[in-house]
């Protein structure tokens, strides 16, 4: 499981720096979360295959985090998509997209299904290799973090030995969840001898525009790596607080309060040139931090 970041700024592309965007790799399936412009560019310069893409979740309707989707959703269909996407993001995204299609007369070659986002924690899909579950944060509209959860597919065969021990292939499924094997000889095959730990359960938040609270703190609770945006750094935390923002070390905060075990930043204003500070401000109260740089992927 890892995160490969699209877009690491905030509403003004600057300094080499996109609007939000990045990709969660899970199993092999590509989550797509948040598409502020030129998200479909980023895809392909960093080799992410929109075939492995059937989910996208938007966190909010500032521009920066959904004006690329509207050609990334037109591409996908002149490509020749049929295999059907889920768009997950708040309600008045879909009448945008309707009036998008109808005005160019576009009717995609592929299913589209629009999910509204709730008002407050739910469970939005529930795979069997992942599930995603959306948090509202505190901004100046509507906004959602994103909780992806890689699944445990339990215990992982080793077949060289499962042949040794004679057992049959239509028993695999119960090595995997931990059983034993008993041959018709009466012979006791030990799991542990023909299973080795398999990949194990994974938890990543992305914490979409917010000031510092702390209302979402039991949801992301004990993640294994937290995305927090970082707008500003703290000499400017008042602009931070009225444009209901974080900085750098509100983040940290944030990563230590919620026992994670690393931090990604990302979201910055386009008034910072240098990103260095971010990291110094954020590592003197949560050390396992990255700042986050674009076609970089962060192991979950």
């Amino acid at each position: 499981m890892r995160v490969t970041i699209l877009g690491n700024n905030s509403a003004l592309p600057a300094f080499g720096r996109h609007p939000s965007a990045q990709a969660v790799s899970v199993y092999g399936e590509l989550l797509l979360i948040d598409c502020g412009e030129g998200t479909q560019i980023q895809m392909q310069r960093y080799g992410l295959r929109w075939r492995s893409m059937h989910h996208i979740f938007i966190s909010h309707l500032h521009g920066d985090h959904y004006f690329g989707l509207p050609g990334l959703l037109n591409s996908m269909s002149l490509l020749g998509r049929t295999a059907p996407l889920h768009l997950y993001a708040p309600a008045d995204l879909k009448p945008i997209l309707d009036s998008i299609l109808l005005v160019a007369d576009t009717v995609l070659s592929y299913p589209l299904y629009f999910h509204a986002l709730p008002d407050g924690v739910a469970l939005l899909a529930d795979d069997p290799s992942f599930s995603v579950t959306c948090f509202p944060v505190e901004h100046r509209i509507q906004c959602h973090g994103f909780l992806v959860e890689r699944k445990t597919r339990g215990r992982k065969l080793l077949p060289e030995k499962c042949n040794e021990y004679g057992i049959p292939a239509a028993y695999y499924e119960y090595l995997k969840k931990g059983q034993d094997y008993e041959r018709k000889d009466g012979f006791l095959v030990k799991n542990e001898w023909v299973t080795e730990d398999g990949p194990s359960a994974k938890r990543y938040a992305y914490c979409a525009d917010t000031l510092f609270t702390d209302s979402f703190l039991t949801v992301i609770q004990g993640a294994d790596t937290i995305y927090h945006e970082c707008t500003y750094l703290e000499k400017d935390a008042a602009k931070a607080l009225a444009r209901h923002h974080s900085t750098a070390a509100q983040a940290a905060q944030i990563a230590k309060l919620a026992n994670a075990k690393q931090l990604i930043l990302g979201h910055f204003s386009s008034k910072y040139k240098e990103l260095e500070p971010f990291f110094d401000e954020a590592s003197a109260i949560f050390p396992n931090v990255f700042v986050s740089i674009e076609g970089t992927s962060y192991e979950i």
